[in-house]
């Protein structure tokens, strides 16, 4: 304690906001705070349950499941699917009985891997860059200020000179978040799977898009807000997808794949195309379901929101990833919409 204050990095004061005993997941529903592919389609789980049965999976491990949203959709979809979920926080109420909840990821086979938004919420350490180098940011836990702390560990300092080098990240004040925790969990969750697939979507950059003022921030009530580890908001940055992908490979990855929602989706058969308007006078209910699935579909795949989102996909055990997902496919004529 420096000046009265608890100083601490930005990792251990997001580790106590967010999982402490009344961390932010312990005490909130996720879906009250902020809006993600589950929660924004059924037509998300259904190109899970597509993955998964393309890759001839017979189970679906639920990474950071939060609320089992994506659990109750793809029992719904596809019962004969073995599904897990795993959260730190209770299992939640309404769950079918013969879903599977867990606090940790276990030793599977034959399992697709889902880490929706996981990632991005393992805590990590902020530094900036100065005239000598990085130096960690500490917080106050309390109100969010901040002040410069001694240098990061040589882990860390390696960790950045290969991902996040200080002669590619701009000005003395620029921020990074060093993402070698993440890049362990991820090789943890990979190796845990046998003959499976595992795959990480995210907010994302890689090395030749680094934001040079770092993502760091917070989400409170479906609003960003100001980051304040007081456990009162979710505390989050983006993930460095191609450090955690180089990660998983160290772990046993035998396929790789590096793309972004809207391809991928795509390339599981989620189509934007509106229904023809000849349909509303011969079934108008059938012409309505299916304008509100094609506006369902957009949002999923809309490159400037959630279909720029990053996928990360690794095969273990399995010769390849079963998405032909590496470019966007040519779009239908009539695909309307964003992008």
């Amino acid at each position: 304690m420096i000046d009265g204050v608890a100083w601490t990095t930005w990792r251990e004061a997001t580790e106590r906001a967010l999982y402490g005993e009344r961390g932010f997941f312990r005490t909130h529903a996720p879906s009250q705070h902020f809006r993600t592919s589950v929660h924004a389609s059924p037509v998300f789980a259904e190109a899970v349950r597509c993955l998964a049965r393309d890759a001839a999976l017979i189970a679906v491990v639920d990474v950071g499941a939060g609320g089992g949203e994506l659990l109750v959709a793809l029992h719904a979809l596809d019962p004969s699917l073995d599904l897990i979920g795993i959260d730190l926080a209770d299992r939640p109420p309404g769950l079918p009985a013969d879903v599977s909840w867990q606090h940790e990821v276990p030793a599977t086979t034959g399992a697709l891997l889902v880490a929706n938004e996981w990632l991005d919420n393992v805590p990590v350490d902020v530094v900036e860059l100065t005239d000598d180098g990085w130096r960690l940011v500490l917080v106050d836990p309390a109100t969010g200020a901040e002040r410069l702390g001694p240098p990061p560990s040589d882990d860390d300092t390696d960790w950045l000179a290969t991902w996040w080098p200080a002669e590619d990240a701009g000005d003395v004040g620029a921020r990074a978040e060093v993402g070698r925790p993440r890049d362990e969990a991820w090789a943890a969750a990979v190796g845990n799977i046998t003959d499976g697939l595992a795959v990480a979507i995210d907010y994302a950059h890689d090395r030749a898009s680094r934001p040079p003022a770092g993502s760091l921030t917070g989400y409170r009530g479906g609003r960003q807000v100001p980051p304040v580890p007081d456990g009162s908001c979710d505390v989050t940055s983006h993930v460095a997808l191609d450090a955690c992908a180089a990660a998983g490979i160290a772990a046993g990855a035998t396929a790789t794949l590096l793309t972004t929602q809207r391809p991928a989706l795509i390339a599981l058969g989620v189509r934007r195309d509106s229904p023809p308007y000849e349909l509303s006078g011969t079934n108008p209910a059938r012409y309505l379901r299916a304008l509100s699935r094609a506006g369902e579909a957009a949002e999923l795949t809309d490159p400037g929101g959630l279909g720029g989102f990053g996928w990360l996909l690794q095969a273990r055990g399995l010769t390849r990833v079963p998405l032909d997902a590496a470019r966007p496919p040519t779009p239908p004529a009539n695909d309307a919409g964003g992008g």
